[in-house]
C-alpha cells in the first residue's frame, strides 16, 4: 500500500483514459515465484459499473492476482490494463482513481481514526478533504468514534474505517480482499448495503475475493473461479449454479475447489 502512495502524491488527478470499454482488461497474466506458478496465464476482462467476484481456495493465486492489478507485484509476463492503461508501464495515471479494502491491511493503530482519515485524504489529493471526511463519517457512522485511536477499536468498526479510507478518492474501481470476514451477520449485512449504495450512486466497479458464497451471490454480477493459479471456470452466479446442477455458490465453490467442473457435475467429497 506504501508503494501505491507513493505513486499517487505523483498522480496528477486529470488523465486521458485509451478505452473505457473495460475496467480491468488482462492477458496471459502470469506470476512465478521460483519454481512455483502461483498464477498460470490467466486472461479475463471486467466492465464498467459491475461487481466481479475472485474465488478460490487458499492457494488459489486470488491475493497474488489483486497484488499484481494494484502493481505491488511485477507480473512474470502478460499485460494488464486498467482504464485503458498499461499498469506496468503507466500504472501513476490512474492509481488516483483507484483504491483498496481489506481487514487484514490496518491504518497505524496509535493515530486516532479522524487523523487517519485526513493521512490518507493528503495522500490521495483529496480536494476539501475536511468535507469529505464529515461526508464519509456521517455515511459510515463513524461520528462516535472519530477521536479514538483506531488500534481500539472493534473489528466492526476498523471495517467500516477501512471502507471509508478506500472512498476518500471517490474511486473509479475499488478492489475488496474478503470485505466482511470477521464480521457479525448484522455488521455483514449493513457493509454490503453501504457498498450497494456507493456503486448505485457513482457507477464505480468493484472487484472482490470473498468466501462468503451468500455475499457473493448477493453483490456479483460475474465471478471468476481459480485452482491453483488457473482461470477454471466464470460466469454469472446464476449460470455458474446452474452449469454445475448445484443448489447454490457454495455448492459450486465445493465442486471446482474440489476440483470439478461443469463436466463432472457429481463430484465426491475427498475420502
Amino acid at each position: 500500500q506504501q508503494l501505491i502512495l507513493a505513486s499517487i502524491r505523483r498522480t496528477p488527478h486529470s488523465f486521458t483514459v485509451t478505452d473505457t470499454s473495460f475496467i480491468i482488461a488482462v492477458s496471459g497474466l502470469t506470476k512465478i515465484f521460483d519454481e512455483v506458478v502461483a498464477v498460470d496465464n490467466t486472461s479475463f476482462s471486467i466492465r464498467p459499473g459491475t461487481t466481479t467476484g475472485l474465488l478460490g481456495g487458499n492457494g488459489a493465486g486470488k491475493t497474488t492476482t489483486i497484488a499484481m492489478l494494484l502493481g505491488l507485484l511485477a507480473p512474470t509476463r502478460g499485460d494488464i490494463r486498467i482504464l485503458g492503461e498499461d499498469m506496468i508501464a503507466n500504472r501513476h495515471r490512474v492509481l488516483g482513481r483507484i483504491n483498496f479494502s481489506s481487514p487484514y491491511v490496518d491504518l497505524p493503530k496509535r493515530l486516532s481514526v479522524r487523523e487517519n482519515l485526513d493521512v490518507y485524504a493528503r495522500l490521495y489529493g483529496v480536494r476539501d478533504s475536511r468535507a469529505r471526511i464529515a461526508a464519509l463519517s456521517e455515511d459510515f457512522a463513524l461520528g462516535p468514534f472519530l477521536a479514538r485511536p483506531y488500534g481500539d477499536l472493534s473489528s466492526g468498526q476498523k471495517t467500516r474505517v477501512l471502507l471509508a479510507k478506500a472512498m476518500l478518492n471517490e474511486p473509479t474501481l475499488l478492489l475488496l480482499d474478503e470485505p466482511t470476514a470477521s464480521l457479525d451477520p448484522d455488521t455483514a449485512d449493513w457493509v454490503r448495503g453501504r457498498l450497494e449504495t456507493y456503486q448505485a450512486q457513482t457507477g464505480a466497479t468493484y472487484f472482490m475475493a470473498s468466501h462468503n458464497m451468500a455475499e457473493v451471490e448477493r453483490l456479483c454480477d460475474e465471478v471468476l473461479m481459480m485452482r491453483t493459479g488457473r482461470l477454471v471456470d466464470q460466469g454469472s452466479p446464476a449460470a455458474l449454479i446452474e452449469r454445475h446442477g448445484r443448489a447454490n455458490m457454495e455448492e459450486v465453490f465445493l465442486a471446482v475447489a474440489r476440483g470439478g467442473d461443469a463436466r463432472n457435475q457429481n463430484t465426491e467429497a475427498p475420502s
